[in-house]
């Protein structure tokens, strides 16, 4: 989730609103002696940075943005900080998961993470409330409490979650096999693991059990991809359900600490991140990736490009049209389209989380349990009610928000929407798209903040600040063109293709973060290792066996999301 460029704040006391974490870019600022090149700083680009930077290797990272982090990254304004992707985490209570392993890795341990309430996730489906709690036991009998009739299909579910991780593992490490095999691997991993593996979301669900408030219920996270149950691939869903079930978690410091612990393990290996630095193309001489171009013109060498910008941006918009008929990828990436769009609200109010009520669950409100067909309604009418309204409270989840804005809460609200809807200002530039733009955003401004009445009526007349962002700002800011925020939709066909993994089919040039393995911090974060591995060849055999293997020696690769 993207936002609007932040102002100075100079009010005595409080951090400076603009939070900038990075160097900014000039021309002469840049050496000539880079080992690899990365573009892009989401939390991918910056995790094969530093690990490629541990393994002695001097990186650059290149970030178009006034601030590193991609959509780890935090804003401010007015004296209010909110995140605009970082909502909740996974898998942070125990140092023994990858998740957590890789992040201490890329951290030198410097990160820190504060529990949410026991209660992390509250779904209302219409009149229906099913809160799911954290832990395993804690987990089941959310469901059971809920649905006491389906005892038997909950247990076949919650089985299901744990078979799908183990493939996960297989899957995770078939992006390794070299290019020229990669078709046959895929080949021979689609045997290897179940069919319901790669299935639609429903109809696994609906092999379990015909109770249409269950599988409501259990889908209910659908917003951590963005594709709703009969589109989306069961192998998502179960990596998102498992990923939460001992609870969720939220950076100390907010979700730009993410950046600003990872940054450092960089430049200790003598690389560096620069912001303001706009890549306009990869360089390709003699068939090889060689260097980028910026937009200034200057044009910076390596042997190794590692592009982080989506596999839509780099192959239509980075790479030479030579290199990209090549390369097969108009013809491979066929059907497989960009995730949906979505509005963010970004809301600040004067009091304390705690004086106002604000949990540390996220609310999830739905019209009933019928996703699916809640989003066709939407899709063929905008003014309809919205299929999912999500919202989250960041100042009660994070333990040191006080500490840099005193007696103020801060909340967040994401619902879907369509590009369509705000297209025809994607040409004006942001912060003046004119008084129709902005009547439009305070239609839908009004439209959400009543769900957020709705759920908290002690808010009402209690906002001091509110704005919203739209498709057009995720573009203006994050270059996604259509204000897609989970790169390729992630369905079935998605993870049929053996092309995306990190070598391309350009010598010199690999492929990070989300786009590579599945969306969400984590699963982008493990795709940055994955992208590490598959440089390094043999030699990453070190890196796997550190974050891979456990103390119990049993490999935890279980990719996670937002």
């Amino acid at each position: 989730m993207t936002t609007s460029t932040p102002e100075k704040n100079t009010s005595a006391g409080l951090k400076p609103s603009t939070i900038r974490i990075g160097r900014r870019y000039r021309a002469s600022r840049i050496d000539d002696d880079y080992d690899a090149i990365v573009i892009g700083s989401g939390i991918g680009g910056l995790t094969t940075a530093a690990c490629l930077s541990k393994a002695g290797k001097k990186v650059l990272v290149l970030e178009q943005h006034y601030t590193a982090g991609g959509f780890t990254h935090s804003y401010a304004r007015n004296g209010y900080e909110w995140d605009v992707g970082v909502h909740y985490i996974g898998d942070m209570g125990s140092p023994n998961t990858l998740a957590r392993k890789l992040f201490d890795y890329i951290t030198d341990g410097q990160l820190k993470w504060a529990p949410m309430d026991e209660t992390y996730d509250r779904f209302y489906l219409g009149d229906k409330i099913v809160n799911l709690k954290a832990g395993k036991e804690q987990f089941r009998a959310s469901l059971v409490e809920a649905f006491p009739e389906e005892e038997k299909a909950i247990d076949a579910y919650i089985r299901l979650l744990g078979k799908v991780s183990s493939g996960m593992q297989i899957y995770t490490m078939s992006k390794l096999a070299p290019t020229m095999t990669a078709p046959l691997v895929g080949k021979a991993v689609s045997l290897a693991l179940p069919r319901y593996f790669n299935q639609t979301t429903y109809e696994v669900l609906s092999g379990l059990t015909d109770n249409q408030a269950l599988i409501g219920a259990i889908t209910g996270q659908w917003g951590d991809c963005g594709v709703t149950p009969k589109q989306s691939s069961f192998l998502i869903h179960a990596l998102i359900a498992k990923h939460y079930v001992h609870g969720g978690y939220y950076p100390v410091g907010g979700a730009s600490e993410m950046a600003n612990t990872i940054i450092p393990v960089t430049q200790q290996g003598g690389g560096d991140v620069f912001t303001y630095a706009d890549v306009t193309n990869i360089l390709v001489e003699n068939g090889r990736a060689c260097g980028v171009r910026m937009a200034d013109g200057h044009e910076i060498r390596s042997e190794l490009i590692i592009s982080n910008a989506g596999v839509i941006n780099t192959f239509e918009t980075l790479l030479p049209e030579a290199a990209v008929r090549k390369s097969g990828y108009p013809r491979t990436r066929q059907t497989i389209q960009p995730s949906m769009s979505h509005i963010g609200l970004y809301i600040g109010f004067k009091g304390t989380a705690a004086e106002l009520g604000l949990p540390k669950t996220n609310f999830w409100i739905y019209p009933d349990e019928h996703h699916d067909r809640n989003v066709e309604r939407f899709l063929d009418n905008t003014n309809s009610e919205f299929p999912v309204v999500y919202i989250s409270f960041p100042s009660a989840k994070d333990p040191s928000y006080l500490s840099r804005y005193p007696d103020t809460a801060t909340v967040e609200i994401v619902a879907p929407t369509t590009y369509d809807m705000f297209a025809q200002w994607k040409d004006d530039t942001w912060g003046k798209r004119g008084e129709e733009y902005e009547q439009l955003k305070q239609v839908v401004t009004d439209r959400l903040l009543e769900k957020l009445y709705e759920k908290l009526p002690q808010l009402r007349g209690k906002v001091d600040y509110v704005e919203a962002s739209t498709p057009l700002s995720t573009d203006w800011f994050c270059r996604y063109s259509r204000g897609e925020i989970y790169g390729l939709d992630h369905t079935p066909e998605r993870f049929d293709q053996t092309w995306l993994r990190p070598k391309t089919r350009i010598p010199g040039l690999y492929l990070t973060g989300q786009d590579i393995l599945t969306c969400g911090v984590v699963g982008a974060m493990i795709g940055g290792l994955v992208t590490t591995l598959s440089i390094q060849g043999v030699k990453g055999a070190g890196l796997a066996k550190r974050i891979f293997v456990d103390k119990a020696g049993t490999t935890q690769a279980e990719p996670g999301l937002v």
